[in-house]
């Protein structure tokens, strides 16, 4: 059961006294137009690799080209891929959530009732794009930077919500306010 609200569009709160669960509201990537170039070497390396196989004078040289060819591909296509997965950003009900590496794998949190300031900045790049980076910063620990995010915007907005719904959910539980009904 929840709380209806008096402002159209704002998340609708939990009833006093019970917990609320934590849902994923979204996950992002950074932008993906900085996989362009790998796109670009991918098609490259192929067509190089087509065109010169079977053409190189001896049968070795073959097998050294398709082997550059796969190292460039290693290089330049599937490690900046697997870089650019594996770094998440994760907007819940409670906290933002960015984890990052490869093989060392990093998690910073930053949680919602705390309360922080958001700072945009977008260049014309990303302007263009639709995309920017929003900083979060609670005055306590290190500022967290969403660096690239689509839809930025979207994304501002959705964390000033997240924000004020939680702090009001923080006040209320901080008070004690007796329900009526649920006494015994």
């Amino acid at each position: 059961m929840s709380q209806p609200t008096a402002y159209p569009g704002r998340p609708r709160t939990p009833a006093p006294g019970t917990a609320a669960p934590e849902l994923v509201i979204a996950r992002l990537h950074r932008h993906a137009r900085r996989l362009a170039w790998s796109a670009l070497v991918l098609i490259a390396t192929a067509g190089a690799t087509g065109y010169l196989s079977g053409n190189l004078p001896e049968p070795w040289e073959d097998w050294m080209l398709w082997g550059a060819a796969s190292a460039v591909i290693l290089l330049f296509v599937v490690l900046p891929y697997l870089r650019w997965l594996a770094h998440t950003y994760t907007v819940t009900t409670r906290r933002v959530i960015e984890r990052a590496g490869l093989l060392n794998r990093r998690r910073t949190d930053i949680p919602h009732a705390r309360g922080y300031t958001i700072s945009e900045r977008r260049g014309p790049l990303q302007r263009m794009w639709g995309s920017g980076t929003l900083t979060l910063a609670n005055g306590v620990d290190e500022p967290l930077r969403l660096i690239d995010i689509p839809s930025v915007r979207l994304v501002h907005e959705t964390l000033s919500d997240q924000v004020e719904v939680s702090q009001i959910l923080a006040h209320r539980d901080s008070h004690s306010i007796p329900i009526a009904g649920l006494e015994d």
